[in-house]
């Protein structure tokens, strides 16, 4: 992701994400931290999907994953989070967290693929009262080998 991107990202989070949307100011915070890595999706030059990771060894946060409506279903999130996840993975992270609304299946479904477990859950943690379910990914045993 790079500066251009993020009035598309913003969009798009804010139809994503409407009670619970980052701000732009938010975005262009992520982007000037050293310890985050954020990714796009692009689609004959718009953006359909980001994601981001927070990294800070031996630990790693899933900070944001975002997909357009009109692209779920086609390997977009997966193929973003497997980038960040083997970059994070490189990096020495012994564990990556991240957090997910309760009920929000296809994600739940993709985070367990990708060997997310869950751990916890945070009661009334979304805008509208949701719960959020902490989820945590040990980094697999031959990541970082050469």
């Amino acid at each position: 992701m790079r500066w251009w991107h993020l009035d598309d990202v913003h969009a798009l989070e804010r139809d994503l994400f409407a009670t619970d949307a980052w701000s732009l100011e938010q975005f262009w915070s992520e982007l000037a931290q050293p310890s985050r890595r954020y990714v796009v999706a692009l689609v004959d030059g718009r953006v359909v999907g980001y994601a981001g990771t927070s990294c800070l060894p031996p630990d790693a946060d899933v900070q944001t994953v975002g997909v357009a409506v009109d692209q779920r279903g086609r390997g977009t999130a997966r193929a973003m989070l497997e980038d960040l996840l083997a970059d994070v993975d490189a990096r020495g992270v012994t564990h990556t967290l991240l957090e997910v609304r309760d009920g929000n299946d296809a994600a739940l479904a993709l985070y367990a693929r990708l060997g997310f477990v869950e751990i916890s859950r945070r009661p009334r943690y979304y805008a509208d009262g949701v719960d959020a379910l902490i989820m945590r990914r040990a980094r697999p045993a031959t990541a970082g080998r050469a």
